[in-house]
């Protein structure tokens, strides 16, 4: 079940005669309409990194103890605020104190400044959860300016049971936007390939998790192999590549269902799909008579359009945010390198030209990047302008590749693959400073992450 998400001002807690009615925290005085730029409280997404924003988060208290699906609601207090802590810490951009304290309810919309300011902390997230008598839950998350001594935002969300760690996320997503300008992506979600066994005979899996790890679970048996998995903008949908029969071709998994079905009935080779941003079509490759090109066709099956005629190998295509341009790898000057071109395969330009090859490109949901594989003795995550300018590498290992981008376009996951004959893979991510680097913890090894728009 989606999150019901909504505006404390148009549900329970922001209206006086409502609050009272829900014995709710007593709403706070308005925040100033408005403040100096340079008295602001935000934080420099770029300088950040080196100087993290002190900020304060507290377990959130709750009206009243009750037991719910997911557990006491003064414990998913506690969990709620770890979710958010993990969160923006994970960002590399803030800085969460130690020095915390047990909040009362009615602290909620009156905190204890001169408190949080002796532990550090420039900014405060202050919240709680309340069972209602149908079943759901709400959550109210408050940022305050610590110095200021303001209210910057707050949001309210009311959840089903099973959905209560979204709450954190959209409570992180919350301080996160305000505080940065940035949009929005802790409520996300990551598609990969689950791997285990020798090298030679690797198990691969389809599975699926929140960005942060949490709520994993696995979409196919390991009976077939499977490769790149990238999500629809619908986000029920994943398009990937299996080899059923020992034959790679093209598939469509529908996760509320369970149920998978070939896109393209077609005997040549079908690989490395990817959907448009409208969800219309799906861009892939298919190798015919020794010769490799892009095609697309539509989600709902029918004839492939081709949309590449050249010599060679031309894969891995990604759709610009508006749909209007396509990037793509080719072989077609002697080695990978990077193109650009419009959506029907017209005004094809290449964009590398540094030393090495290029592969695996992808387009940032914001249009103004894109991302992609170096292959230059060791494989490197880098970014450039879409007109290939501007081009930075940001991880150093022996082979990082498979980049996909977060909904906000401020983060890639990847996998690294091990040195030695293991053939062991994990999850990563970076940031675009190139500094903020972490592992993603998953169950098995894994590989080709596809990260998925922000939910809804």
């Amino acid at each position: 079940m989606l999150l019901n998400h909504r505006l404390l001002a148009l549900a329970l807690l922001l209206s006086g005669t409502a609050l009272s009615a829900q014995t709710a925290p007593p709403a706070p005085a308005a925040a100033p309409a408005a403040q100096e730029q340079g008295d602001e409280l935000v934080v420099d997404v770029e300088g950040g990194i080196s100087a993290p924003l002190g900020i304060a988060i507290p377990a959130m208290p709750t009206v009243a103890v009750a037991s719910t699906p997911a557990g006491r609601t003064d414990e998913l207090g506690r969990q709620l605020a770890q979710i958010v802590t993990s969160d923006l810490r994970n960002s590399g951009l803030f800085k969460p104190t130690s020095q915390l304290k047990d909040v009362a309810f009615g602290e909620v919309t009156a905190p204890t400044f001169d408190y949080w300011a002796s532990a550090s902390a420039s900014a405060l997230v202050q919240g709680f959860v309340r069972a209602n008598g149908d079943g759901t839950l709400t959550v109210g998350c408050y940022l305050y300016d610590v110095f200021s001594r303001a209210e910057l935002a707050r949001q309210g969300f009311v959840v089903p049971p099973s959905d209560w760690r979204r709450a954190g996320h959209k409570c992180a997503d919350m301080v996160y936007a305000k505080l940065t300008g940035e949009g929005p992506y802790f409520d996300s979600r990551v598609v990969y390939v689950s791997e285990t066994g020798p090298k030679g005979k690797r198990i691969k899996r389809l599975a699926i998790m929140d960005q942060d790890g949490a709520n994993h679970r696995f979409l196919t048996n390991g009976q077939s192999i499977v490769l790149t998995p990238r999500f629809a903008p619908n986000q029920q949908t994943i398009v990937y590549m299996s080899y059923v029969g020992d034959k790679p071709a093209i598939y469509v998994y529908d996760i509320g269902s369970g149920k998978q079905r070939l896109l393209v009935n077609n005997p040549n080779l079908t690989f490395a799909p990817r959907a448009s941003p409208d969800g219309k079509w799906v861009l892939f490759s298919m190798a015919v008579a020794g010769n490799t090109d892009l095609y697309r066709v539509s989600m709902s099956g029918g004839s492939p359009q081709r949309l590449t005629e050249s010599p060679g190998i031309d894969t891995g295509g990604s759709y610009s945010p508006d749909g209007s341009r396509i990037v793509f790898e080719s072989d077609r000057s002697g080695g990978q390198q990077l193109y650009t071109m419009n959506a029907d395969g017209s005004n094809q330009q290449r964009i590398s030209f540094g030393g090495g090859r290029y592969a695996t490109p992808v387009w940032s949901p914001r249009g103004d990047l894109i991302a992609y594989t170096r292959i230059s003795g060791n494989f490197r995550i880098g970014i450039m302008s879409p007109a290939g300018g501007n081009e930075k590498l940001l991880t150093d290992e022996w082979q990082d590749e498979g980049p996909s981008w977060s909904p906000n376009g401020r983060v890639l996951t990847f996998y690294r693959q091990g040195r030695g004959g293991s053939g062991k893979a994990d999850l990563w991510s970076v940031d675009l400073t190139g500094v903020n680097e972490r592992r993603i913890a998953t169950p098995l090894d894994g590989s080709d992450p596809g990260w998925g728009p922000l939910r809804p």
